[in-house]
């Protein structure tokens, strides 16, 4: 797999292997020798797979401590606009975010440690998007900032009176008006 970093440091882009032929392709999706090698030493303890239409916006969600958790996600069907945004209070990127576009047809898959918020909105018409968790989800310690905060500045690509966003998601506050202890 090739690791590709960002400007956030922890949080990196994987491309797979992909083998090609008459029949299809193969790849391998996740190996866990080589994941530490590459990237860092977790141990995923939870499978999550959702699935969406265009325009949905999910998130920015965490986990608060000592209930975080580090994802690797990746899209099955269709594409996303995946993003990371950094809630660790002290660190140097703090409030700055990482936004990747992640396909079926590019197999490429977003690493996010713990301290970040995450989310993504769906750019096709469906998406069946993926992702491991290091730790389980308890709901009494879901966090989340809202998705469209200014001073974040995100562009989910999506038009405004297209975002389909769930109720929770329409109330979260913004970064620097929420409450967590990273």
């Amino acid at each position: 797999m090739n690791v590709i970093k960002t400007s956030i440091d922890g949080v990196v882009i994987i491309e797979p292997r992909l083998f090609k032929d008459a029949r299809g392709y193969f790849f391998e999706s996740f190996n866990q020798k080589e994941f530490e090698e590459k990237v860092c030493h977790t141990a995923f303890v939870q499978d999550n797979e959702s699935k969406s239409s265009y325009g949905v916006v999910r998130g920015l969600h965490f986990q608060k401590p000592p209930f975080a958790q580090s994802k690797l996600v990746r899209v099955v069907q269709g594409a996303v606009l995946d993003v990371a945004v950094d809630i660790r209070k002290g660190s140097p990127t703090f409030g700055q975010h990482i936004a990747v576009e992640l396909t079926a047809d590019n197999h490429r898959q977003f690493f996010i440690p713990r301290g970040f918020a995450h989310g993504f909105s769906v750019l096709s018409a469906e998406v069946i998007f993926q992702y491991k968790c290091d730790n389980f989800y308890t709901p009494q310690n879901e966090g989340a900032i809202a998705w469209d905060d200014p001073d974040l500045g995100i562009d989910w690509r999506i038009p405004m009176d297209k975002v389909l966003l769930s109720e929770k998601d329409r109330l979260h506050s913004r970064l620097k008006d929420a409450e967590w202890l990273f």
